[in-house]
């Protein structure tokens, strides 16, 4: 082969890989697009049936509420084994 030929032979396997890939995404792109679409699915559902995400104040709370249990604890003596 030439040397014309063998570019020639290297563009077309770089065209093919290109298409390939460009195949290959396109395949991830609408796969995700499918999960994204089950998800909002599921998500208006949850939505619809009441289920409520709780606010950054909540959540603060709650965390406050459980270091304190957690302190709470931490003071407590300790029980310790009855003699028989």
């Amino acid at each position: 082969m030439t040397d014309q030929q063998k570019h020639l032979q290297q563009v077309i396997e770089q065209q093919q890989q290109t298409i390939n890939e460009i195949n290959t995404l396109n395949n991830q792109l609408t796969t995700k697009r499918e999960i994204a679409l089950k998800l909002q699915g599921v998500l208006e559902y949850l939505e619809q049936t009441g289920v409520v995400l709780p606010t950054q104040a909540e959540l603060e709370a709650e965390q406050v509420s459980a270091e304190l249990e957690t302190e709470k604890k931490a003071e407590e003596p300790e029980e310790s084994p009855k003699p028989e």
